[in-house]
């Protein structure tokens, strides 16, 4: 039986679900739920009807009352062990269930919801992981693509009408808030187990911010699609172009600063975290093809003048994608790989990086240096550059 939202109705809320009142509802009702964790037997029965009472008094939810409602009603079902369809049977209940939760609300909201739902997938890749399950692997790879399709479904209500500043100061920390997936004496890099390290230190330093926390879902259900690819594919050439066009179709189709800084970002690591779903060799070839779809193309939305953006915020995603088409270059030419490494050079000459990385530097160099021009336009020089005269 599929995972259900109870009716809603008609009925006057109760005093204790209006104003102020309610979010001292919230913060009591958390703080129950996350006490009764600690107990060696825990019983989550009445707190389904608790929260989803908080769900249903607000137009817009509150992102921990539908995060809640779901993880009980999901943790309510019987798994049979051994099976695997069984269990993507449920996860795909879960992702209707949040979907249809989620639907009032803005987009980095509900695609910061599906953080469990791409977690419960990865841990469903992991089991597995080496045993003979290319029909699981297909119905996996197809769930996932339909979650990438909700999320571009998403991505198209503008989050350019969204303020960089989104951060709904949850009423619990978003450690907390995840340990009602996992063990509270793990960390959050272990919920989020497809992105570095850093990305996940990010979230935590910075304190919560919904649009950084769509970003890595984004990332993170990107990555599982193309190494679910290169696990059932065709190996070689024409399996390579594919992804890549993939790839870049699907950035563009996200047109999202938050999820390219994240994924640059990403490239910046010796290894992609996903590396073990797919082993070193298909890891490296992940990694190429998203260093072509980052550094090769130009992406109209990182032009866009309309993204509500600190100049310091588009100011840094830009120079970790100068780092990171420095990085490349280099890589490949110590590989002996000259035509892609010419290719990468002559991409950045020729781009938006490039000219907005030069007006930069030329604002903050003196007037004598202004008649002879930003000496040196390579990758390498710029980046001197721009340390330089920080």
């Amino acid at each position: 039986m599929a995972l259900s939202m109870k009716a809603s109705t008609n009925s006057p809320k109760p005093s204790f679900l209006i104003g102020e009142n309610y979010h001292l509802s919230l913060k009591q009702s958390m703080e129950d739920l996350l006490a009764e964790t600690h107990k060696k037997t825990p019983n989550f029965s009445g707190f389904i009807d608790k929260f989803h009472s908080l769900m249903q008094a607000k137009f817009d939810p509150p992102l921990e009352s539908i995060w809640v409602y779901t993880a009980l009603s999901f943790r309510s079902r019987n798994f049979e062990k051994g099976d695997p369809l069984n269990r993507l049977s449920i996860i795909n209940d879960l992702f209707q269930l949040v979907s249809s939760c989620s639907s009032p609300c803005n987009s980095s909201k509900s695609i910061a919801l599906l953080a469990p739902i791409v977690f419960e997938v990865y841990k469903l890749v992991v089991e597995v992981l080496g045993k003979d399950s290319r029909k699981v692997n297909k119905r996996i790879k197809s769930l996932v693509e339909v979650i990438i399709g909700y999320i571009s479904m998403c991505c198209c209500k503008g989050f350019s009408e969204e303020s960089e500043n989104i951060d709904m100061d949850l009423v619990i920390p978003v450690e907390d808030l995840v340990s009602i997936w996992i063990d509270r004496n793990v960390n959050l890099q272990s919920f989020l187990p497809l992105v570095s390290s850093e990305i996940c230190g990010m979230i935590s330093e910075r304190g919560f911010n919904v649009n950084y926390l769509a970003g890595v879902v984004m990332v993170e259900a990107f990555l599982l699609k193309l190494c679910l690819d290169l696990r059932i594919g065709i190996e070689g050439i024409v399996l390579e172009k594919e992804l890549k066009s993939w790839a870049v179709a699907s950035i563009s189709s996200f047109h999202n600063f938050y999820f390219f800084e994240m994924l640059t970002r990403m490239l910046l690591q010796p290894a992609l975290p996903v590396t073990a779903l797919v082993g070193p060799e298909d890891g490296n070839l992940l990694k190429n093809i998203l260093y072509d779809a980052v550094i090769l193309v130009e992406y109209t939305f990182l032009k866009s003048k309309t993204v509500h953006l600190s100049n310091e915020h588009v100011k840094g995603i830009a120079m970790t994608r100068l780092v990171v088409t420095l990085e490349a270059i280099e890589l490949f030419r110590k590989n002996r790989d000259q035509k892609r490494a010419t290719c990468y050079t002559s991409a950045f000459a020729n781009s938006h990086l490039h000219s907005q990385i030069t007006k930069w530097i030329s604002t903050l160099i003196s007037s004598d240096e202004k008649a002879g021009g930003v000496s040196g336009s390579s990758p390498k020089a710029l980046i001197s550059k721009a340390a330089i005269e920080a």
